[in-house]
Formats: structure tokens, C-alpha cells, sequence
């Protein structure tokens, strides 16, 4: 560890405390900021453009699929080099693509293109950061209060950056909207290159593809890290099932613009309470108790939907398995601790990487068993399936514990 942590035993203040986590964290805040800015702005200028609906979802949809490739691939970055310069040079990157994005005769396929980079970029940084958290924090419980403070910040940013992103195109172009994003970039490069210390590089080897590649195989061949993967994976997928319909359940209610707005930020908003409580109020032997129980049952509220419920009853289901998330601080404890420090690095880029593209698989497949089953008994039936498979998780998980 690099500061000595005092504070008492529980707690997020005794993360705040050392100093190279306030960097990552603040880094993390600008970059999620400026990442939200340019999907929304992106998503505009390309319907600007081209005037087709499609292509304006496709550049929003191309922040997931691109994910595997560059948690695949490229998963060998994160431990081949030190991490200081993956992190601070994946900033850098990422904001000289976006900022080709804002030059004026950037055609479609090129906007297109430069967001595939980003999105191939991410998991790398994402992968890097989480495994650079464990050697600013330890492996202990402030790496996990620390992993807990990013995602509530990544719920944060999903709250407030679409409301903020939409209030800037109203002043300005998504353009010039684009070019607060580089700045965004920039600004927490220069947060990780001068508030983080210098680390070597945890492991080395031969051809970047091969070595990515070997780690993965690597990881997923270790049987409890291959469970925690999946538990790490599998819940979000049945999870944003209810996001993907939102807007024709809301449509369904006849509640409107308003009423899908907070379709939408119900499930966040649960998941930041859900992990606040659980990070301030239990003791890390605690959570690590109720991990696998709450997994078990944290998309149980969907099966509510069967009877069609009313705005009020189905914002309260999506808080209450939005809660139910907290089980990931109990799941963070189990795979640091699962996982060799040279193969750190990699596994967190391929956590990283799963997590995004099945999200995205569970989209797609929620908007097709709608078009059979309809909104709610789709989101019914994913809390039932997605259910049964956590709790089969788990079971296997007790066992290689």
C-alpha cells in the first residue's frame, strides 16, 4: 500500500484518504463525463448528417461491440507495460479521436470508425485501472470500497451526463460539444500522469496477440475465477433487459417522456444505494456473507412485471434490484483475491470487456423476445431465467470457494 489508511475499519472515507486514489478517481469522474458528452453529441451529429435513425443508434450502439476485441486482444497491454503510461497514452488516444471527430469534412464512416477506436480503446484502460487500483490500495477491502466508488461515480455519470450533454447541445454544435470531451481527455491524462506513481510492468512476453490471448485462456481455465466471471457477467445481462424496453413500457403506461425518464434512472439509482449502504454500513466479512444469497435473488423483482404494473410499482421493482447489486462488492474481494498479480491486469481488462459486450447481447435479445412475448412478460420471464441461472452461479461459486 502507498499511504497508511487509519480511518476505521468500514467506510469510503479511508479511501479518499491516499492520495493516488483521489487522482484515479477524479481522472475517472472527467473521463466518464466526457465519454457521455461525446455519445450523446456523436449520436446527434451523426443524425445531423445522414438524417437516418439507424446510423444514429448504430454510433451509439458501437460504444459495446468493439469491447471484446480490444479485451481479447489487447488484454496483454495492461500487464506488458507499466501502467501509468497504458493509462495516461489510452487517454491520450482516445482524445485524439475524438477530436478528428469534430474536423468539419469527417465523413459518416469515419465517425463511425473513430468510435470503434474508442470503444476498442476502453477495456484496456478500464482493465488497466481496476488492476492498477489493487497496487495503489492493496488487495483488501479498500480495493473494493475503492471499485465501489467508481461504479456509483458510473452511475452518477449516467444520471446526470445525458441531462447535461442534452442541455449543451442546446447552446452549441455537437462539434464543439465534441471538443469538451478532448479536453475531458486530456485532463485526466494529466491527472494519472502526475498524481500516480511510476510501476513496472507486472509480466512480459513475446507477440502482444499471443500473450492477450494466453492470459485469457489463462484466467478462464482457473475454475473459480471462471465462476466469478460469470457472476460478474451473467447479472447485468437478464439486468438491462428493463432498460431496453423502457421506452415502449412507458409508451404501454401512456406516461410519457417523463415517465420513461424515470423508467431509466430507477435501476441506477437503486444500484448507488444499494452499494453506498453496503459499502458505509457492513464490514467487509459481512458482504462477502451476502454475496451470494443477494445475486440469488436481485432480479426477482422483474418476475412484478407479470401483472403489468403502474409507473409507481414498476419504479419500485427497478429500485429494489438496482439494490440488490450490491452483492458486487462481496464478488470484487472474491476475484482480486483469486486472480495471480502477473496475470492481474489481463483478467480485469476480460472482466471488463465480458461485462460491456453481454450487456450489449442482452439488449439485443430482450428486443427480440418482445417482438414474441411483449414488454412485460419479457422482463418477467428474464427475472425468472436470469434467477435461475445466478442461482446455479452461486452454487458453483460455494462449491470452489
Amino acid at each position: 500500500m502507498t499511504d497508511t489508511l487509519s480511518a476505521p475499519p468500514t467506510g469510503y472515507a479511508r479511501v479518499f484518504a491516499v492520495r493516488e486514489f483521489r487522482a484515479v478517481f477524479a481522472a475517472h469522474l472527467l473521463s466518464l463525463l466526457g465519454v457521455v458528452v461525446a455519445e450523446i453529441s456523436l449520436s446527434v451529429l451523426v443524425y445531423d448528417l445522414t438524417g437516418s435513425p439507424l446510423l444514429s443508434a448504430l454510433a451509439f450502439a458501437l460504444g459495446f461491440l468493439p469491447y471484446v476485441v480490444g479485451g481479447t486482444l489487447l488484454a496483454g497491454v495492461a500487464d506488458r507495460f507499466p501502467a501509468r503510461r497504458v493509462l495516461v497514452l489510452c487517454d491520450l488516444v482516445c482524445a485524439a479521436c475524438v477530436l478528428l471527430m469534430t474536423l468539419p469534412g469527417a465523413h459518416i464512416a469515419v465517425l463511425l470508425a473513430l468510435r470503434c477506436a474508442l470503444a476498442v480503446v476502453s477495456p484496456v484502460f478500464a482493465g488497466t485501472r481496476m488492476a492498477t487500483l489493487a497496487d495503489i490500495l492493496g488487495d483488501g477491502d479498500p480495493f473494493v470500497l475503492g471499485r465501489s466508488l467508481l461504479r456509483i461515480v458510473s452511475q452518477g455519470a449516467l444520471l446526470a451526463g445525458y441531462g447535461v450533454g442534452g442541455l449543451l447541445l442546446t447552446a452549441v454544435s455537437p462539434r464543439h460539444a465534441l471538443l469538451i470531451t478532448v479536453v475531458t481527455f486530456c485532463a485526466s491524462a494529466g491527472l494519472l500522469r502526475f498524481g500516480t506513481r511510476r510501476r513496472p510492468a507486472r509480466a512480459s512476453g513475446g507477440s502482444l496477440v499471443t500473450d492477450s490471448l494466453k492470459g485469457a485462456r489463462q484466467v478462464l481455465a482457473d475454475r473459480r475465477t471462471r465462476v466469478l466471471l460469470f457472476l460478474f457477467w451473467v447479472p447485468p445481462m437478464f439486468a438491462v433487459v428493463p432498460e431496453a424496453l423502457a421506452a415502449p413500457y412507458a409508451d404501454d403506461l401512456g406516461v410519457g417522456s417523463v415517465g420513461l425518464g424515470l423508467l431509466m434512472c430507477a435501476l441506477p439509482v437503486g444500484t448507488i444505494a444499494g452499494e453506498l449502504w453496503a459499502g458505509a454500513r457492513l464490514r467487509p466479512e459481512a458482504r462477502e456473507r451476502i454475496a451470494l444469497p443477494l445475486v440469488c435473488v436481485t432480479l426477482l423483482p422483474y418476475v412484478g412485471y407479470a401483472l403489468r404494473p403502474g409507473l409507481p410499482t414498476a419504479l419500485l421493482l427497478l429500485f429494489l434490484s438496482g439494490a440488490g447489486s450490491a452483492y458486487t462488492l462481496g464478488l470484487d474481494q472474491w476475484f482480486v483475491r483469486a486472480v495471480p498479480e502477473g496475470l492481474r491486469g489481463r483478467a480485469m481488462t476480460l472482466l471488463t470487456a465480458g461485462l460491456m459486450t453481454i450487456q450489449g447481447v442482452g439488449m439485443a435479445l430482450a428486443g427480440v423476445a418482445a417482438e414474441f412475448a411483449g414488454v412485460a412478460w419479457t422482463v418477467a420471464g428474464a427475472g425468472v431465467l436470469g434467477a435461475g441461472c445466478c442461482a446455479l452461479l452461486a452454487v458453483e461459486a460455494r462449491r470452489t470457494g
